[in-house]
C-alpha cells in the first residue's frame, strides 16, 4: 500500500505550502492515521508520502481530516493607503521618498511593502503620461500659440529665426511671422497681426508655459505677465497654459510649426527679413489655407467660413504704454533697449519721454512727439537725417570763415611801402649805398 501511495504523489511538486493543499485530501489523511495506528514511524511516513513531519503530527493531534483554514495576513501598509494615494502623485510615486515619510508617521515595515502597494498606481501614472485624448474645439472657441526655431539663410548670413505661429483650433487656419527673438514685444506683435489677419479673436488662447508670459504657478492658478494680461483683457481673450510637461495638449499648433518648417521654408533663402515675412504671408494665404488638412479632410479656408470669431470692430491696435525717461546726449541719439535712436538736434540736453508700442518707439518732449522709430535689433544705431538738418552740410567739413576782427592784442605793423624793383638793382651796382 505504501508503494502505491508513494507513486501516486511523486509526480506532484513537493512544496511545503502549495503541495499540502493539493495532496492532503481526506483519503490521504485516513491513510496517515491508519499507518500511525499501526505504529509506523512518522519520519518514514513523511518521506514516503512527501509531506512535512510537522503536518503528520498535526493530523495525529486532530485525529480526523479537516480542511485547513487560510489566514489573511494583515498588511502593515494598509493603514497608510490613503496617505499614499494623496502624497504619491506629488512625489512622482517615488517609493524611497514615500517610505521615508511613512516612517515618520509610524510605519515600521520595509520599502518593498511600499513598492508593492504603489505598483498599480505607478503603472496607471505611466500610461496616463503617454496617452493623449484628442480634444477638438468648436468654431471660434480656441487658438493655439507657439514659437518654432529655425536657421535660415538671409542674404550672406545664416540667421536664427523665431517663428510665431497661431493656429485656429476649429478651422486649422494659421498665421506665421518671423522674429529676431521671442521677447514680449514679439509675442504682442504676433498676436496683433494674427488677429488683424483673421479679422477677429477666439474665446481662448492656449500656450505652452512660455517664460515670457508665465511668471509662476500655484496649483491651478497661473501668474501671467501683467502687460500680456492687460493685452488679452483688451481683446477679450482668456489665456490658458498647458499643464507642465503636457505640451501634447497643444498638438494642433505644434503640427502647424512643423508644417511651416517643412513646407514653407525648406531649402529657401531670402534677401532680407522683410522678404522672408512677405513670403510667409503669401504662403499662408495661397498654400496653407487651401491644402486638404489631414485631420479635418477640409481646406482650412473653407472651415474658416464657419469660425465664429469675435469681430474686432472699430477696436484700434493695442497700445503698449511703457514709458521711459531719457536725457538727450550731444550726438542726439537716445539709448532705448540696447539700441540708439535719433531725435532733432535742437533737443540736445533736454529730457524726453519714450513710449513703447508693440512695434515702435515714440519720443516725446512734453506733449509733442519729436521722433518715431520702428524697433531695431540690439546694438544698432537708427538715424533720421532730417533730425540733423542745419548741422550736416554737403561737401564735407564746415567752412572756417575769415580771421578774427576784434582781437585787442592784435597790433597791425602799419602800411608797407612799395618800391620799384629797378631802384633795388641800381643800389646793388653802386656797391650797396642807399
Amino acid at each position: 500500500m505504501s508503494d502505491t501511495s508513494t507513486s501516486s504523489v511523486s509526480s506532484v511538486p513537493c512544496d511545503h505550502h502549495r503541495s499540502e493543499e493539493l495532496m492532503l485530501r481526506e483519503e490521504t489523511v485516513q491513510e496517515v492515521l491508519a499507518r500511525l495506528a499501526r505504529g509506523e514511524r512518522i519520519k518514514t511516513m513523511a518521506r514516503e508520502l512527501g509531506v512535512d513531519r510537522k503536518t503528520v503530527k498535526r493530523w495525529r493531534r486532530q485525529g480526523h481530516w479537516q480542511p485547513r483554514q487560510g489566514r489573511a495576513r494583515p498588511r502593515g501598509v494598509a493603514p497608510y493607503l490613503e496617505q499614499l494615494t494623496q502624497r504619491g502623485p506629488e512625489v512622482g510615486w517615488n517609493a524611497v521618498v514615500l517610505h521615508r515619510e511613512l516612517q515618520g508617521l509610524g510605519f515600521t515595515g520595509g520599502g518593498q511593502q511600499v513598492r508593492r502597494a504603489i505598483r498599480p498606481w505607478r503603472a496607471e501614472a505611466r500610461w496616463a503620461a503617454v496617452a493623449t485624448i484628442r480634444y477638438e474645439t468648436g468654431p471660434g472657441e480656441q487658438a493655439q500659440v507657439d514659437f518654432g526655431e529655425l536657421k535660415i539663410w538671409i542674404g550672406a548670413h545664416r540667421e536664427r529665426v523665431h517663428l510665431f505661429v497661431m493656429t485656429l483650433g476649429y478651422s486649422r487656419r494659421l498665421w506665421v511671422r518671423a522674429y529676431l527673438h521671442e521677447r514680449l514685444s514679439a509675442v504682442l506683435d504676433g498676436h496683433e497681426r494674427a488677429f488683424r489677419h483673421f479679422g477677429g479673436v477666439p474665446l481662448t488662447c492656449l500656450y505652452d508655459n512660455p517664460r515670457t508670459l508665465v511668471l509662476g504657478r500655484r496649483e491651478r492658478d497661473v501668474r501671467w505677465h501683467p502687460v500680456f494680461e492687460d493685452f488679452v483683457r483688451y481683446y477679450g481673450v482668456t489665456p490658458r497654459a498647458c499643464w507642465p510637461y503636457r505640451a501634447r495638449t497643444k498638438g494642433k499648433v505644434e503640427s502647424g510649426v512643423k508644417y511651416v518648417k517643412r513646407n514653407a521654408l525648406a531649402g529657401r533663402r531670402f534677401v532680407s527679413w522683410d522678404a522672408l515675412n512677405a513670403w510667409l504671408e503669401e504662403w499662408a494665404s495661397t498654400v496653407a489655407d487651401h491644402r486638404i488638412h489631414g485631420t479635418t479632410h477640409e481646406r482650412p479656408i473653407e472651415r474658416f467660413a464657419r469660425e465664429t470669431l469675435t469681430p474686432l470692430g472699430a477696436r484700434t491696435p493695442y497700445r503698449y504704454e511703457r514709458e521711459r525717461i531719457r536725457r538727450v546726449p550731444t550726438d542726439a541719439l537716445v539709448a532705448i533697449g540696447a539700441a540708439r535712436y535719433s531725435v532733432p538736434v535742437q533737443y540736445v540736453g533736454t529730457t524726453v519721454t519714450v513710449q513703447e508700442t508693440t512695434t515702435h518707439y515714440e519720443i516725446f518732449q512734453g506733449t509733442a512727439c519729436i521722433a518715431r522709430h520702428a524697433k531695431a535689433p540690439r546694438h544698432t544705431v537708427v538715424m533720421d537725417r532730417a533730425h540733423y538738418q542745419g548741422l550736416l552740410r554737403p561737401g564735407g567739413a564746415t567752412p572756417t570763415g575769415g580771421p578774427p576782427l576784434w582781437d585787442p592784442a592784435y597790433q597791425p605793423m602799419g602800411e608797407v611801402m612799395v618800391r620799384d624793383l629797378a631802384r633795388y638793382a641800381a643800389v646793388a651796382e653802386a656797391g650797396g649805398g642807399a
